[in-house]
């Protein structure tokens, strides 16, 4: 089954995989995104980190290359390859010229269908998901977001994409190999693609290749009511590091363009409130900022401030009284001009990449099931009035707020 919208278009195989690409004029690049039901979301509790490993272990062979001639086959063939694992998806990404995607796609076919998980590759994998957990120690800042994220969702939505060292400890190569096998199927899958594109051509080699890989995954369910509030994470260090996160619009609700425009007011670079406020008018913090994630399920807006402990509770007190002041509807014009003319550049420049274009598609179709195109979210962005954004301000709700510090002492949450 095909559907066909202006430049994007999008295939249904019998087995349940769908394909969207889209055509992007003027280039001679094609991107390609993977999601692939096996995120951290779908890890065993007692072997959390296994997404890690396999991430690892997805990059050293697949069907009949092993490691060294997987990697100089895609180096003959010109593409750059990436795998990441995220909270819901394991996500293989490449980029190339569009010609020579006869020779990319069976490579990334492989990954998918036919990776070699070899025994010999597991331990080496497993060390380095294991060094990744300990470079945290260094990254205070990522600790303590990994913090806030494990109180503010629902499990197993709050995991870390890194796992636990005695998870990734535990793990063995035959429950790794076990747990591939028995997520990655078409049906909860799905492939974007962006660029120079041939559909029918990306039909026809997806067909022939999967044609007897069948199965179907769908999301785990939210289990538990995160605890949310304040925590605080002994830290010696000279640094504290402050999160504060609260609720927001999912990626569909009609809210949403009103968020993201609300976040471009506190966030929107050097002239945003938290940095004139926080950074510029008292000289609080060395950093501060927000931004806004949402997906089909929920929205979160994830606010920072990395400061001195002598300034912490200040920066802490500012912060949110910032976060709660714009709930008055105070934006000004000339707020909302820059706000709107910062999303607009961004979306733009993201637009002539066809990897961020790729990215997109494939987030537009899981989260709202069709991808829109710039020019519809410039669109959208330029139709919001001064009086309908302060209206929406003065009716946003927050929820419980999650605030984290990580640093020699707690401090004292605002009422």
């Amino acid at each position: 089954m095909t559907d066909t919208l202006s430049n994007t278009r999008t295939h249904t195989f019998s087995n349940g995989l769908v394909l969207i690409s889209e055509h992007v004029s003027g280039v001679q690049s094609l991107a390609m995104r993977c999601l692939l039901p096996a995120g951290a979301v779908f890890e065993d509790i007692h072997n959390l980190g296994a997404s890690s490993v396999c991430a690892e272990m997805l990059m050293r062979g697949a069907g009949d290359r092993d490691s060294r001639q997987q990697a100089d086959a895609f180096d003959r063939a010109g593409a750059l390859r990436d795998v990441d694992n995220a909270i819901r998806f394991m996500q293989i990404s490449t980029t190339t010229l569009a010609h020579r995607v006869d020779e990319t796609l069976p490579l990334v076919l492989d990954m998918v269908l036919r990776p070699r998980l070899a025994p010999e590759s597991f331990l080496p994998a497993q060390e380095l998901a294991l060094q990744a957990v300990a470079s945290l120690a260094d990254d205070p800042q990522h600790r303590a977001a990994l913090a806030a994220r494990d109180r503010h969702l629902p499990q197993p939505y709050n995991r870390s994409t890194y796992g636990t060292t005695e998870g990734i400890a535990s793990l063995t190569h035959e429950k790794l190999c076990a747990w591939w096998n028995g997520l990655v199927k078409p049906a909860g899958s799905l492939i974007a693609v962006a660029g120079d594109v041939d559909h029918d051509q990306i039909v026809e080699h997806i067909t022939a290749a999967t044609r007897d890989w069948n199965g179907e995954t769908s999301m785990p369910t939210e289990s538990g009511t995160p605890p949310r509030g304040y925590a605080h994470l002994d830290d010696e260090s000279n640094q504290v590091q402050i999160i504060i996160v609260h609720d927001a619009p999912p990626q569909a609700h009609i809210d949403n363009p009103f968020e993201r425009l609300a976040i471009a007011v506190l966030s929107g670079g050097m002239s945003g409130r938290l940095f004139t406020e926080v950074r510029e008018k008292r000289g609080l913090c060395y950093a501060v900022s927000s931004a806004y994630r949402a997906d089909k399920d929920r929205g979160v807006v994830t606010n920072y401030v990395g400061t001195t402990p002598e300034r912490a509770q200040e920066s802490l007190d500012v912060l949110h009284n910032e976060l709660h002041r714009i709930n008055a509807g105070d934006v000004t014009r000339e707020e909302l001009t820059r706000a709107k003319t910062g999303l607009k550049s961004r979306l733009i420049f993201a637009g002539e990449s066809t990897k961020a274009r790729a990215s997109a598609v494939a987030a537009d179709y899981f989260n709202l099931g069709r991808v829109r195109s710039l020019e519809e979210i410039v669109a959208q962005l330029d139709a919001i009035s001064l009086d309908e954004l302060n209206g929406y301000l003065r009716r946003r709700d927050l929820g419980t707020l999650t605030i984290q510090t990580l640093g020699p002492d707690a401090l004292t949450p605002p009422a």
